[in-house]
């Protein structure tokens, strides 16, 4: 797919670029994740970066960051299109910020293997998604056959159009856990930020609690350190009760 320029949003009625106004829970939570690295000025790429506001937070901490995305919303962001191959040289960048991203690109492995491409070894990936596999999220599509914020109407075919798709592909951590596997990375940290409809909480520990329970059983048989780790994460409270997934993941060193 090639780039191709922005064109007049205005030939899709209602499709504009959607932006955050101040910092969510995730974007703490990937801040977070980011100070506790223990590194200083750090290269970082950020995208999509949206109105740049999370990038300027991190740039307040002494660390370089590019901006990129398909919009032009600062004049100093970078032309970049998910679904398409990065503008960035092999091992470019010591850490790689993607905060709901994913999700909107029709393939997810694709934008993976790219992230992976520019990120210098012994760098680090935080990636955050809609949680389609929260307890909420399970129990709405038990009963509409949608995971939660995938509903059907918000999408769009852009028709050659530089425009959000919407939430088009949910990914689950166990895709998470294949498609960085492939390239080596391995996850540090998977958490989740706000509780979704709090009130179901009876509910979410009456599931919560099978579910631990077959992932005990699982891993009694199951003596692969790597899937033990995965199951670990899988049932923690943050992947089970939060709205987004925020994951972190860490590239080898060079032997």
């Amino acid at each position: 797919m090639e780039n191709k320029e922005v064109k007049d949003f205005s030939q899709v009625p209602g499709r504009e670029f959607s932006h955050v106004n101040k910092i969510t829970g995730y974007m703490r939570l990937a801040m977070a994740a980011v100070l506790s690295s223990g590194r200083s000025d750090l290269n970082i790429l950020d995208m999509p970066a949206g109105n740049g506001l999370f990038a300027e937070n991190l740039r307040q901490y002494g660390h370089r960051v590019t901006s990129g995305d398909i919009n032009s919303e600062r004049p100093d962001f970078v032309f970049v299109n998910m679904e398409c191959p990065l503008p960035f040289g092999d091992a470019s960048f010591d850490a790689v910020v993607c905060l709901e991203g994913i999700e909107h690109v029709i393939s997810p492995a694709h934008l993976v293997a790219e992230i992976c491409r520019v990120l210098k070894p012994d760098g680090f990936v935080i990636l955050s998604l809609p949680n389609v596999q929260s307890l909420y999220s399970r129990l709405k599509f038990l009963f509409t056959g949608t995971f939660y914020l995938f509903d059907p109407e918000q999408n769009c075919h852009p028709n050659g159009l530089l425009i959000d798709r919407g939430h088009i592909s949910p990914v689950t951590l166990v895709q998470l856990q294949y498609f960085f596997g492939e390239f080596g990375l391995q996850p540090l940290q998977i958490t989740g930020d706000k509780i979704k409809k709090k009130i179901l909480m009876p509910i979410y520990l009456f599931i919560w609690f099978i579910n631990f329970s077959l992932a005990w059983l699982k891993n009694i048989k199951n003596k692969r350190d790597d899937m033990q780790k995965l199951y670990g994460f899988l049932n923690s409270f943050g992947a089970m009760t939060g709205r987004s997934l925020v994951t972190v993941w860490s590239k080898p060193r060079k032997n």
